[in-house]
């Protein structure tokens, strides 16, 4: 396949996950109006914050951030060099080790409960009602891993196969379970938020369901086997050991945001969480979709040994990353109470947590560009087979967070712990990229540096459209419905619209690219 044609399936393969996301983002911020209006930022929020966490994060450590970055490689080799036989064998042996595996850590956490809460909310006080109520919604949470584990395996093999949209899609289904339960459920059980609890559960089993018909579709069984011997499974064993201490890091950071978070005044858990899921949402469109869809392209050129067709193929998954999240960046720094009040504000979620949150997503947005940035350069490393090295950088970068957050959380109480998180990110971001340099020779970092000028200028004309239509047109009181909704949905459209318009003045060839896929995607 020439570059070209592999460029045009990387797109081809984003736009799939991007409209998917963009489903899944939507549905979750729904998720999240529900919660806000029930729960508010109190304790019953808190807690539940803290324990659909942990289920999180070992998912991140058992799937998405060891297992699927480990797999996805080898089972693109073994399909290339060995057949399809080879591959689904693998497949199915990773399967049975990884369900085995998932059952004992689920029962480890229940019978442990309590001392997980401890360590991930120490803030927490033994007996108080948050503490309690975080110790009972962990034990119930906890199985949720077991299934969306096993549906990142799946996810694997999909992506692998190059199909992307069950993956992506399957998210909106545990974001549907959680707004039913929320509706039909809180009125009606004691505690109410054991009513969330009960959605993750049935969310995570419904992302598992959704990827069989696909599976089955391409003739892919993952019926278990039991071949703890297979070489390639051996070899995938090896590749997550780096890659779950690489994992580890990461969520050790997470979990150092949550420790500190929960030493300052009560809310300020839930302030950081409202704002990392305006964040995510450009980071789910489009950055984690050009990452998911450049892998097992990268992978591909990886196993062939052309290093070359690699860096050009990574060059243009940054320079389509950064064409949508630069914008967003400077979107959401300017509008962040504006959408905040939109998104959230109602019900329990007063307007003092609607300026709290909003100060976070400012925190969290000056660094959209290098959270964005370090999903692209890590799959090149992954790729590579290389896992240890991300690990290294994000130690460094961990010891970097911590040091800032110790510093700015005093005076700025959880925006500097946001503001940390995205200044580790982007030493995070500048070091993988020195390494990898040093690695493959020229990244066309050049290349990359003109064209981020570019959008970084229509971004900037895209500011003043921005902040006219929002701050200098009359909209009302502050309590006016227009001011409220009509406002800040004016302001992203202008925004929208002045940065395409640009784009297309500027000649900006990821635009282009972006159209053929719409066009393509538009056809019958």
């Amino acid at each position: 396949m020439d570059q070209a044609q592999e460029k045009h399936k990387v797109a081809r393969a984003a736009g799939v996950v991007g409209a998917a996301t963009l489903a899944s983002r939507v549905g979750g911020f729904v998720r999240d109006l529900v919660i806000a209006y029930f729960f508010g930022a109190g304790p019953a929020a808190d807690a539940f914050f803290v324990a659909f966490r942990i289920p999180n994060l070992l998912r991140r450590l058992f799937a998405e951030g060891t297992l699927t970055i480990a797999f996805i490689p080898v089972f693109t080799e073994l399909l290339r060099t060995r057949g399809r036989q080879e591959a689904m064998l693998l497949a199915r042996s990773t399967f049975g080790l990884l369900a085995l595996a998932l059952l004992a850590v689920c029962a480890a956490g229940i019978v442990w409960a309590p001392e997980v809460v401890r360590v991930m909310a120490p803030g927490f006080t033994p007996g108080g009602e948050s503490y309690r109520l975080a110790v009972t919604l962990t034990r119930w949470c906890l199985p949720y891993i077991f299934f969306v584990s096993l549906t990142a395996l799946a996810a694997g093999v999909l992506n692998s196969l190059d199909h992307f949209f069950a993956p992506a899609a399957s998210p909106v289904l545990l974001n549907l379970s959680l707004i039913t339960c929320a509706v039909a459920l809180a009125p009606r059980v004691e505690p109410p938020v054991m009513s969330l609890a009960v959605g993750v559960i049935l969310g995570g089993a419904a992302q598992l369901l959704l990827q069989v018909p696909f599976l089955r579709a391409r003739g892919v069984s993952l019926r278990p086997a039991w071949q703890p011997g297979n070489p390639a499974l051996r070899r995938v064993l090896r590749l997550m050991l780096p890659a779950a201490f690489g994992a580890a890091v990461y969520q050790l950071a997470v979990f150092i945001n949550t420790v500190l978070a929960s030493l300052l005044p009560t809310g300020s858990v839930s302030y950081l969480y409202y704002a990392d899921r305006l964040i995510e949402f450009p980071l789910g469109i489009f950055a984690i979709a050009v990452s998911t869809a450049i892998l097992p392209s990268l992978s591909r050129q990886a196993a062939d040994r052309d290093h070359r067709a690699l860096v050009e193929t990574l060059g243009y998954g940054l320079r389509l990353t950064m064409f949508i999240n630069l914008p967003a960046m400077v979107g959401l720094i300017l509008l962040a109470r504006p959408l905040v009040l939109l998104l959230f504000t109602r019900g329990r979620f007063d307007l003092a947590a609607a300026q709290a949150t909003a100060a976070a997503v400012v925190g969290y947005g000056v660094g959209l560009w290098a959270f964005a940035g370090v999903r692209a350069v890590v799959a090149a490393f992954y790729a590579l087979k290389d896992t240890k090295t991300p690990v290294v950088v994000a130690a460094v970068c961990l010891v970097i967070n911590v040091a800032l957050s110790l510093a700015l959380m005093g005076p700025l109480r959880h925006v500097g712990l946001a503001l940390a998180t995205s200044a580790a990110s982007a030493c995070n971001l500048a070091g993988l990229l020195w390494l990898l340099r040093r690695r493959l020779g020229p990244l066309g970092l050049k290349h990359l540096a003109a064209s981020c000028g570019r959008m970084l200028l229509a971004s900037g004309v895209m500011c003043l459209a921005v902040l006219a239509v929002c701050y200098l047109l009359p909209w009302g009181g502050a309590d006016s419905l227009t001011r409220r909704v009509a406002r800040p949905l004016a302001a992203v459209l202008c925004g929208a619209g002045v940065y395409l318009a640009l784009a297309r003045l500027m000649r900006l060839p990821e635009l282009n690219e972006l159209g053929q896929v719409l066009r393509r995607r538009a056809k019958p």
